[in-house]
């Protein structure tokens, strides 16, 4: 083979491989949607778990149950990843998507707090808890599956499409959100139009499940089969301790700033200057669209430049947008739009790469639980709690600071990137 035909057949991508790449991703789509719309209704259904008489307790009872999801994300990430390493990356995705859209059937037909009283929050807090789990075991498989399905010199552009999947997902939501709040009054969205949207998520799951069971396991997963096995948990904090911390560190500025921005940034406008619910909404619907295109490009900018680079962009550019982001948010659709859209173009540097980042850390044999465990940690410390504390600030008349709380994340983030090496074109 001449090095002119070996450098084509690693920058393109051969028909099994898009086809993977594709079934990949739909599968990880409506995984996410399940993940989303709990967020996306939060302020619908917070009454209906929790005692009447605190519109704001209510809230932040229920987005402290969105955080105690991510708790179980880590063991997710662990249990789950420690799984796909052991029997197979379409296995793995297989189960976890199985998970989350049981939880989010469950969710849609749980009683509410005036039929059954307590009850109500413990169900949702279990399924909310079983969503983590499974959210902390798709991260790693998903990303593993698809970097490994990529050609070498195409590999951000097939791990961005882990995030195109995630934020189609969130974009689903979204619209249901927007639909939903515009087409029903506050009795009917109050009283079943929540729980329409959590049974059309567990749904697609089921859709998501049948797409998962047509895809081929990995060629590199097929290579570790036939070698010695060993515990790819101990095998990881033994072997590659500071790959582990690198994928820790490279999540912290973009898990907070896209859980800001991305899950929480309608509630919180919606909240602190009084932009109704549905045209905040959206505005995050248009500007996840604007997202979700540019990450692919994103993506192939990244293999063309390097993962350096584009991460470090996005995380300097958020030093510098964070305080205008928050100063100019205004009660206007226009002024909220463009304030999303400049952020997620940011981000889309931070989410074409960090696939592709964790994946090239690891060997395959440890790639799912090294992926998955310091990612879960990461987020659930960082990502999990951004919904929390931005409320929180904003209860406590702090609004005027959340700028700062994503800043210092970005700066952070601009530490972390700077530092770490290049892997691009790395041999996985």
């Amino acid at each position: 083979m001449t090095t002119e035909t070996t450098a084509v057949a690693t920058h393109r991508l051969r028909p099994d491989q898009r086809k993977a790449i594709v079934a990949g991703a739909i599968g990880n789509t409506v995984e996410w949607v399940d993940w989303a719309v709990y967020a996306t209704f939060a302020p619908v259904f917070a009454g209906q778990f929790f005692a009447k008489g605190n519109d704001t307790a209510a809230l932040l009872s229920t987005l402290a149950v969105f955080a105690v999801g991510f708790v179980m994300r880590p063991i997710g990430g662990a249990v789950l990843g420690a799984y796909s390493d052991r029997h197979g990356r379409k296995k793995g995705l297989t189960l976890t998507i199985s998970l989350m859209a049981a939880a989010s059937l469950v969710i849609a037909v749980c009683p509410t707090y005036s039929r059954i009283g307590v009850l109500a929050p413990i169900v949702l807090l279990l399924a909310r808890l079983v969503q983590g789990f499974s959210a902390g075991g798709e991260f790693g498989s998903s990303s593993a599956f698809l970097i490994e399905s990529a050609a070498r010199g195409r590999r951000a552009f097939a791990g961005s499409w882990q995030q195109v999947s995630v934020g189609a997902g969130a974009l689903i939501a979204s619209v249901l959100g927007t639909v939903l709040n515009s087409t029903l009054d506050d009795a009917a969205l109050h009283g079943w139009g929540w729980r329409l949207a959590f049974g059309i998520a567990g749904l697609l799951g089921l859709v998501g499940l049948w797409l998962r069971r047509s895809v081929h396991e990995t060629e590199a997963f097929q290579s570790i089969e036939r070698g010695p096995r060993r515990n790819p948990l101990v095998a990881m904090f033994r072997d590659h301790p500071g790959a582990a911390l690198r994928v820790a560190g490279v999540t912290i500025a973009g898990t907070l700033i896209y859980y800001v921005w991305v899950t929480y940034m309608p509630t919180y406008a919606h909240l602190a200057t009084g932009i109704p619910l549905s045209t905040a909404l959206l505005a995050n619907t248009v500007a996840m669209v604007v997202f979700l295109v540019l990450l692919p490009f994103g993506g192939l900018l990244s293999d063309k430049i390097g993962r350096k680079p584009t991460m470090t962009a996005f995380a300097a550019g958020f030093l510098v947008f964070a305080w205008p982001a928050f100063h100019f948010l205004g009660n206007s659709f226009w002024t909220l739009l463009v304030i999303e859209i400049i952020g997620l173009v940011l981000i889309v540097g931070y989410s074409a790469n960090c696939a592709v980042i964790m994946a090239e850390q690891f060997p395959p044999e440890v790639r799912t639980t090294g992926i998955g465990l310091p990612y879960a940690l990461a987020v659930a410390l960082f990502g999990g709690t951004a919904p929390y504390v931005t409320t929180w600030m904003n209860a406590q008349h702090l609004g005027h600071l959340v700028w700062l709380y994503v800043a210092v994340a970005a700066l952070i983030g601009v530490g972390v990137y700077l530092t770490m090496p290049e892997t691009k074109g790395k041999e996985l």
